[in-house]
This record gives C-alpha cells, sequence and structure tokens, in this order.
C-alpha cells in the first residue's frame, strides 16, 4: 500500500489528506488539456538586504572555488532554510522566516556546531534514517557530519558515526544506499594538492565511505586517480538500479599528457570501484569541471547531465542506448552552450559554476539556470559575466532569458538554489557570490515587484518511505499532464558545493491536475494516481 498526503495547497490552510491506493493498477485517464504556450521570463527581484540574508564567502585562493548553499526543511515548518558556506568567515544558518506566500524573511542562528571556518559547501541528507535531516559539510580540512536533532538545532556525528573527515581541499559530495545498507555510501571530492610536484597531476585522490554494519563508517577507499573534483553525483545513467558515480574534474591542474579527463566510476555494493573506459565505451571528456546538473532532457527515460565549464558547456545524452556509457555532446543543437555573456564582456568566454534544471515559469517546460562568474581576475574570460536563465522550449531548446528576468549582476556567482522559499508555487533562486553578499531573488511571476502574479499551475512532491533511506533517494518520480510526461530522479549531489533535500517541483502549464508515478529505489513501481494541481504532497510508502 502506499498514500498521498497533502502538505500544503494554494489557497488554503495546512492540510492533512490522505489517499491510500494498491500499487498495480494502470494508468488512469489522462487530463486531456495540454500545458500552455510557453511562458515567457518570470520577474526576479533582488531582496537580500531587506530579507535578513546577509551573509559573504570570503578568502583568497583557497576559496576560489566552493561556496555552496544547502537548502534544508531544519524544523518541519514546510519552508526551507538555508545552511550557506563561507570560506574564511564562519559559515551561516538561516531559518526561514518567511510569511508562507507572502514576504521572504531569513533569522541566522549563531551556534558554534553550524559556525564551522573554512567550509566549501555542504549537502542536506539523512544519514541516519531518523526522519530529521543531517548535514555534509565540506571544508578547506576536516570535513564534518553534522547531525540534526530538531528544531534546526546540531551535533558534531564524526566520532559517533566513525566518520574519517580527512584534511584535503574538499568541494563536491554525493550520497547513495546500496540495497540492504542501514547507512549511505558516501563519496568526497578533493580539490588541488598543494603539495604535489607532479605537473601532469596536482590533485588529491577522491574518497568513497561505506557504512560498516548499523553504527558508521568503515575507512575510506580511495578513488584514485583524483583529477581536482569540482562535482560528483551518483545517478542512474543506464536505469539499471545501480547508480555509478559521474566525477567532473578541473583541467587546469592535469596536463593533457596524462590521462586526466572527466570520470565514471562503477560502483558495485561490496566490490571496489572500478573506473569506467573507452573498452566500455566511455569517451574522454576534458572540461575546466565546476559542476553537474542532471535531467532526461532528451526524453529517452535516461537522465542526461549538464557539465559547467569554462567557455562553452556541455549537455552529455546517451549516444547509443544504456548498453554502455557512450555519451555525445547536444549542448549546441539544443542551445544551452552559454559560451559567452549575453550582457557585459559579451566577446569574451564566460565561466559557469552551479548548473540547475527546474521550471522557473511553471509552462511545463524544464527550464536551467546556470551561475555564473570570473575565477578572480583571468584577464581571458570575462570579469562581467552575468548568470543564466535558459528557458526550455517545446522542441526541446532553450532560449536565454536572463536578462528579462531581471539577472544581468555581475558578481562572481559561485553556489546556488533554485527553490520554492514562501510556498507560492513561484521557484525563488539564492546565489552565493564570492567575497560579495549572497543575492537573494523573489519569484513575483508576471507581476510586478512586491506585487507576485502566478504564472501557471505547478505540483511539488516529497517521497517517503521506512527506514532506511526515508527520503527514497534513487527513486525516480514521473509525472504525466497535458500529454506530457516529466520525470525526476531523486539524488543527492551534483551542482557545485550544495544542494536540497525537499519536493521536487514540476511545473504544469495550464493543466489543473496530473497523474503521479514513483519507481522506488529497488525497483519496485507504484501506480498512476490522480493529484489536483497547485499543493505540495507527499507519496509514502
Amino acid at each position: 500500500m502506499a498514500g498521498v498526503r497533502v502538505i500544503a495547497a494554494l489557497g488554503t490552510g495546512i492540510a492533512v489528506v490522505v489517499i491510500v491506493w494498491v500499487i498495480g493498477s494502470g494508468l488512469i485517464a489522462s487530463n486531456s488539456a495540454t500545458p500552455a504556450a510557453v511562458a515567457g521570463a518570470p520577474r526576479l527581484i533582488e531582496q537580500a538586504e531587506g530579507a535578513g540574508l546577509e551573509h559573504v564567502y570570503d578568502g583568497d585562493f583557497d576559496y576560489v572555488v566552493g561556496g555552496g548553499v544547502a537548502v534544508v526543511d531544519c524544523n518541519a515548518d514546510e519552508l526551507p532554510d538555508l545552511y550557506v558556506a563561507g570560506g574564511i568567515r564562519p559559515a551561516s544558518l538561516f531559518v526561514n522566516r518567511s510569511t508562507t506566500r507572502g514576504v521572504l524573511r531569513f533569522e541566522r542562528v549563531a551556534n558554534p556546531t553550524t559556525d564551522l571556518e573554512a567550509v566549501t559547501g555542504a549537502y542536506p541528507v539523512d544519514l541516519d534514517s531518523d526522519g530529521q535531516a543531517d548535514l555534509a559539510v565540506l571544508r578547506r580540512g576536516e570535513n564534518v557530519l553534522l547531525r540534526g536533532v530538531a528544531d534546526c538545532r546540531y551535533e558534531r556525528a564524526n566520532e559517533a558515526w566513525s566518520f574519517d573527515g580527512g584534511d584535503e581541499w574538499t568541494a563536491a559530495f554525493s550520497a547513495r544506499w546500496e540495497r540492504g545498507a542501514a547507512w549511505p555510501t558516501l563519496a568526497f571530492g578533493n580539490y588541488l594538492d598543494g603539495a604535489s610536484a607532479d605537473n601532469d597531476r596536482q590533485c588529491h585522490d577522491n574518497v568513497l565511505l561505506r557504512p560498516a554494519g548499523a553504527s558508521g563508517y568503515g575507512p575510506p577507499e580511495g578513488l584514485s586517480p583524483g583529477w581536482c573534483t569540482l562535482s560528483m553525483l551518483f545517478s542512474d545513467w543506464d536505469r539499471s538500479g545501480r547508480r555509478d558515480l559521474r566525477v567532473s574534474n578541473d583541467r587546469h591542474y592535469y596536463s593533457d599528457y596524462s590521462a586526466g579527463q572527466e570520470q565514471l566510476w562503477r560502483i558495485d555494493p561490496g566490490v571496489a570501484p572500478r573506473e569506467y573506459t573507452d573498452a566500455d565505451g566511455w569517451q574522454t571528456v576534458r572540461v575546466w569541471g565546476m559542476g553537474i546538473a542532471s535531467h532526461d532532457v532528451t526524453g529517452d527515460g535516461h537522465p542526461d547531465y549538464y557539465l559547467t565549464s569554462q567557455g562553452d558547456n556541455k549537455l552529455q545524452a546517451l549516444a547509443d542506448g544504456p548498453d554502455g556509457p557512450r555519451f555525445a555532446d547536444v549542448a549546441l543543437e539544443r542551445g544551452v552552450t552559454a559560451h559567452r555573456p549575453y550582457a557585459g564582456d559579451t566577446e569574451m568566454p564566460s565561466t559557469a559554476w552551479h548548473g540547475e534544471f527546474d521550471d522557473v515559469n511553471n509552462d511545463g517546460w524544464m527550464d536551467l539556470f546556470v551561475a555564473k562568474g570570473n575565477v578572480e581576475s583571468q584577464l581571458d574570460h570575462a570579469a562581467r559575466d552575468p548568470s543564466n536563465l535558459l528557458l526550455g522550449q517545446p522542441d526541446g531548446t532553450f532560449v536565454e532569458a536572463g536578462m528579462e528576468a531581471g539577472l544581468a549582476d555581475f558578481g562572481r556567482a559561485r553556489g546556488a538554489a533554485v527553490v520554492d522559499l514562501n510556498g507560492d508555487g513561484l521557484l525563488d533562486l539564492v546565489v552565493v557570490d564570492r567575497r560579495e553578499n549572497v543575492r537573494l531573488y523573489r519569484n513575483d511571476g508576471s507581476g510586478t515587484a512586491g506585487q507576485p502574479v502566478g504564472m501557471g499551475n505547478w505540483l511539488a512532491v516529497r517521497l517517503m518511505q521506512p527506514a532506511p533511506n526515508r527520503d527514497a533517494i534513487g527513486a525516480w518520480i514521473e509525472v504525466h499532464a497535458g500529454g506530457q510526461t516529466q520525470l525526476r530522479e531523486m539524488t543527492v549531489g551534483g551542482g557545485h558545493a550544495g544542494g536540497q533535500l525537499g519536493p521536487v517541483h514540476f511545473g504544469l502549464g495550464g493543466v489543473e491536475a496530473a497523474e503521479v508515478r514513483v519507481t522506488w529505489p529497488d525497483g519496485e513501481a507504484g501506480s498512476w494516481q490522480p493529484v489536483p494541481a497547485n499543493q505540495i504532497i507527499e507519496i509514502s510508502r
């Protein structure tokens, strides 16, 4: 049996409505309406200072990368809270005090446990499956696992969970559950090794930590060679249920004469990790790898991967089906190379960091946000380099709308999050800039500043299953509406130094109802179920 619980519906108070169904029924009759014509850019209004979100990611060379933000509801009030990396400054936990469907407000909660220095990023994940999200905190030095207690309180858990946090320069993370394991397998991506004398590879190895029984973790396993990693993601690229590890690396610190490249590691339970090679179909790709975003852009039922870099960015799609990991770059034909700024230094190559797919205008076509910013003062790359908002089109291409949306600022962006911060169904935007205050963009839809007007219908889906892996990481959510089906994979990782744990957003355009189906992490598929639009629902197993 499984159930749908309505958490909140637009225009109503908080509701708890449970609908129970039996797994195995077929697809019900679809709403015959189609999504409205593709929508334009939403109006994004920057208001960090007025919302109380005052924080700077700072530091010299050791913090030119990183600057991530973790998005997690740490007090169970259905409003996402923010944990922001600080570099040489303390990291900051901001509790969301926004009015539901109203004004954005945040309150910084000072605590020595969370106010860590040397933090490059963080990811939320319920490691001990107690129903309270924890934080994997990445640092220039020892990484720290923070156990979520309640009401946005955390406690250090390295010792209790036998976790070796290392002493490297870490900027990437991902997690997955292996079948039968009480704890997730964790991957940490490490960056530059300043003591290395190897001109062909100046990088620390990455590490994998697997659970050791019911109490925590065993010793780290090296993922060698590492090529200065800035993003990694466990993802089921071939829909086998195995969930291998994609790794994106910065070619600045390895030579073209070395074996340096993007990587894919096969991770089988109880078996040493194995790097895919050309014998498996893997092709050498070398980019200034900053971030990974995943979504089924091509509609073949498999995730595609957007790799941010300097100059042109890549969109990798399976070239020959799931029999082998051979990918083709379809970024140019889809219009997402984003290789030069649309404003500012328009003749210079661009520098991209965090990428994220989501439907910011709720028209039913997936969009893509890309955080942009010069590394520091590189003269051969754009100094004035605004972030991109690429709007999805019905034909599968994307068009630039950053200027129309209000994103044409020239801060040196790093990490970011596209997330509904006040429960109004419009996705807002948090951007962490290097050495400048965090930017907070409220999505006012098609309205004017301070007078938001919705754009299209929407649905947000949260999953819940019995422990372990209560948030069903590794599941797939399908939403069928208006004659098309959207497919999202539940993952922890990717982006640039930060990620989210919370309801998954779907834009529905003009459609007022949808059918939803979940394929759970072990491969069991639920039935299609009808759900009205404009609400947050929880699907429990």
